[in-house]
């Protein structure tokens, strides 16, 4: 299929873009890589009147340390932020992450803040965001904001930014000291959307106990679902299998996905009991050897 006619335009600046948006925000779509809207259109779920083609705006492709952080400009490439040694060694599960989104070709051309934009809750950056604790920055004509995935993150595909503003960079926290991260996921077929994924980051105090713990659960809601109630069972104790089992056994209680063609939900449950116990215990033995190497 072709799309419907439309205009395009393709500023050079962020600050062109913006005035553009000013112009023509509810009748324009923006184009980053382009993996998810242009299929849209191709099938005519998306009719955008002015395609503003945001490739040319170099100023918003980078990685960069700054401030105990990892900033990346949102239209950097999801294979650059994968190979990026700056990631490998700042926060190794954002590279690690990366090697699950769909397949090379689409890893070339997407983009984060595309996909965080698009804000599919199976895809993988939003639930490697919600783990992290990580922040984006959205900016329109009127100045920026600043927004945490809880705050970003609003329901299936829909997001808390208005039509006239751009997300401009992804701000990450270094890996602390004695952390671990993992993040699993369940595919139907290898570059498919997952069935479900979860995420976790285990940090250990000196003595071995888990200091903090955060698991994320993706697929089986509008939004990434993060499971206080679940890490807070294992915070302040010496991990093992079994309380790490027993603790993620109380899952499928907490959970109330929607069945669909791919997936009940009672399968869904189940997913995200194996996935979070898998998860958890990774990330705990990553954690143990960060915290053998500073022995």
């Amino acid at each position: 299929m072709k799309p419907a006619v439309f205009d395009y335009l393709k500023p050079k600046t962020l600050q062109e873009a913006l005035a553009l948006l000013d112009e023509n925000s509810f009748d324009s779509k923006l184009l980053a890589g382009g993996q998810s809207l242009i299929p849209m259109m191709n099938m005519r779920l998306a009719r955008p009147k002015i395609l503003i083609d945001l490739n040319k705006i170099d100023e918003l492709n980078y990685i960069r340390l700054e401030n105990e952080n990892i900033i990346i400009g949102g239209l950097t490439r999801h294979f650059s932020v994968e190979m990026s040694p700056v990631i490998q060694d700042a926060c190794p599960m954002l590279a690690e992450g990366m090697k699950l989104i769909g397949h090379s070709q689409i890893r070339s051309r997407g983009t984060i803040g595309g996909s965080l934009v698009h804000a599919d809750p199976t895809a993988e950056l939003p639930v490697m965001l919600t783990t992290l604790e990580g922040m984006v920055t959205v900016v329109s004509s009127e100045g920026e904001r600043y927004l945490a995935s809880d705050e970003l993150f609003i329901t299936y595909m829909t997001t808390s930014m208005e039509e006239n503003e751009i997300l401009t960079k992804v701000s990450i926290p270094i890996i602390k000291p004695r952390t671990g991260h993992a993040i699993e996921e369940f595919t139907l077929r290898k570059g498919d959307f997952a069935i479900v994924l979860a995420a976790a980051s285990v940090t250990l105090d000196e003595d071995g106990a888990v200091e903090k713990a955060i698991l994320c659960i993706g697929g089986v809601d509008g939004v990434p679902v993060r499971l206080d109630e679940i890490t807070d069972l294992i915070v302040g104790h010496i991990p093992n299998e079994g309380t790490i089992e027993e603790a993620c056994s109380g899952i499928a209680d907490l959970l109330e996905p929607e069945p669909d063609i791919h997936a009940s939900a009672e399968y869904r449950k189940d997913l995200s009991v194996v996935l979070s116990s898998r998860v958890l215990k990774k990330a705990i033995e990553r954690a143990k050897i960060s915290a053998s190497k500073e022995e």
